[in-house]
């Protein structure tokens, strides 16, 4: 998997490029960012290296994942030893989960696009997990924040407009490090959080009109 590889580009039916939902989630204040970013600092981190850092190891988790329930091998070849390490971590994580569940994989990573409210996203994982049909995302941070919520909400609902009516959602927090294993948080309504989401959307086209 190539490093360099561009963010993926959502257009509608038309063929115009909509908002993709991490990017409406931007317009929310993240008091939890700052302060760790805030402690990078006064460990004389660069924060915003150590961000991208954390990121490419993210990707490569997620894409590790994906070619494992895809049963296709993955390519690692331009990232390094540390990083691919760390991202292995992940997987053993999701594997350790696996264990106990029954997965049955019926779409992975694939990416859809809301014409009711225009905006796309990727879904990570839609698969029957001990016969319910779930909603995955996979994250690899040190914890579950709501804004995660919000985003699983608005890829809720891009598979409601898909005609899939998913049983529950799970965010499956895979930790970087060995000791971390992992963290499942299952939802079965998400009301509020759509509602949110909603919001952010809004928001981010005001502040579009603004400029």
């Amino acid at each position: 998997m190539s490093k360099t590889k561009a963010h993926i580009r959502y257009k509608n039916k038309e063929g115009k490029i909509v908002i993709g939902v991490t990017t409406a989630l931007n317009v929310l204040n993240k008091p939890a960012l700052v302060k760790w970013a805030n402690n990078l600092g006064l460990q004389g981190i660069d924060s915003s290296k150590y961000r991208d850092r954390m990121a490419d190891i993210g990707t490569l988790a997620h894409y590790l994942i994906m070619k494992y329930l895809q049963k296709e091998k993955p390519d690692t070849s331009e990232y390094s030893k540390k990083d691919i390490d760390k991202a292995e971590n992940c997987t053993l994580s999701f594997f350790e989960w696996e264990k106990s569940h029954s997965l049955k994989p019926i779409l992975i990573e694939q990416p859809f696009v809301s014409e009711e409210y225009q905006y796309g996203g990727t879904i990570d994982l839609l698969a029957y997990v001990n016969g319910d049909l779930c909603l995955i995302d996979f994250k690899t941070g040190k914890a579950i924040y709501p804004e995660m919520l919000y985003q699983l909400a608005a890829y809720a609902n891009l598979l409601g407009e898909q005609k899939y009516h998913i049983d529950k959602a799970i965010i499956l927090r895979i930790g970087r490090e060995e000791s971390e294993g992992f963290e499942e948080r299952s939802i079965i309504k998400l009301d509020v959080q759509w509602k949110i989401f909603l919001n952010c959307l809004n928001i981010y086209d005001l502040k579009k009109q603004e400029k």
